[in-house]
């Protein structure tokens, strides 16, 4: 792992206050106000994950389905750049840029990179975000800062490696597979160093929860409390979609009820997320309205976009 590590005065590479603070308002995941007016694009370029979690399952494609790692088509960086340009003379308050699977955006690091500096070399306006699951993030997280990327979101679903068995199969770290405690003890100690230097350096980062009845929603307001102290800008607990494949495809799932009054428990600590829609790795336009069909480019049922079968298949990745 590359060490981070640095004096807590550090703050050399740090993003302007006042231009970080333009861009938050123009983000529909990081500000309530945002998300009715500014619109967000996701590229689907990093299909490649190395972490496997009980609750993922990126088999199928449903063109009625909203949840990550879910995407009709997978992008070269250059395709990613020519659907930006097509996007944005069409949707107007297209503001935010993200990379968001179908995998992980740092485990298909040279895809990633890429597509983020052909769009800043169109763009120089655009606001990037990148979600992640952390493992890689102390390896990326300096060159994330030079690319511009200003908003970063990172799953991180428990502080302690015991719960983190329970959520995570294993773990592919540098060649090599860890399951059990060690794989979830990686994860975890990458996701927080990761987060340090981000928040140390200016970028806003917001922290998704999967909040797994049983697994780890006693544990949530801990993870929460220790955010805070690590000026994480806002969580955004999310409800566990029991997808079809995965490991906790028999799980119940989270009711509104009770995810809220989480949020509501966890709001003394830190800001949250309630108007989040657990996008797919497509999703393009506000969040309340996702037009990712009207774009689409590839169909494997030879069908006009948004007119295929209910679900299929993904792509592979």
């Amino acid at each position: 792992m590359k060490c981070l590590c640095k004096s807590s005065q550090d703050n050399g590479g740090a993003i302007n206050p006042r231009e970080l603070e333009d861009k938050t308002g123009r983000h529909p995941c990081f500000s309530f106000e945002a998300h009715k007016r500014y619109a967000r694009m996701h590229l689907p370029v990093a299909p490649r994950c190395n972490i496997s979690c009980n609750y993922c399952s990126r088999k199928y494609d449903c063109v009625n389905e909203s949840r990550p790692g879910v995407t009709s088509e997978i992008l070269t960086p250059a395709q990613a750049l020519q659907k930006y340009i097509m996007v944005s003379k069409k949707v107007e308050n297209l503001s935010v840029v993200g990379i968001a699977g179908p995998g992980d955006a740092l485990a298909n690091w040279g895809k990633t990179r890429k597509t983020l500096e052909l769009i800043r070399g169109r763009d120089p306006e655009v606001v990037f975000c990148l979600s992640t699951n952390g493992l890689l993030l102390p390896d990326y997280a300096g060159e994330l800062v030079e690319l511009g990327v200003s908003h970063v979101t990172v799953t991180v679903n428990c502080l302690d490696p015991a719960i983190g068995q329970g959520i995570y199969r294993y773990v592919d770290y540098r060649g090599q597979r860890y399951e059990g405690l060690a794989g979830a003890a990686i994860l975890i100690a990458s996701q927080l160093e990761g987060i340090n230097y981000l928040a140390r350096r200016g970028v806003l980062v917001k922290v998704n929860i999967v909040m797994i009845k049983g697994v780890n929603d006693f544990h949530i307001p801990d993870i929460v409390k220790r955010l805070k102290d690590m000026n994480v800008f806002i969580s955004n607990i999310m409800p566990l979609i029991p997808a079809r494949g995965s490991v906790f495809e028999n799980y119940p799932g989270t009711g509104v009820k009770e995810l809220n009054q989480m949020r509501a428990a966890c709001g003394t600590d830190l800001r949250q997320m309630y108007h989040c829609r657990q996008c797919r790795a497509d999703a393009i336009g506000l969040l309340d309205n996702d037009r990712s069909a009207e774009f689409r480019t590839a169909h494997e049922d030879g069908g006009p976009p948004g007119k295929g079968a209910a679900c299929r298949r993904a792509r592979a990745v």
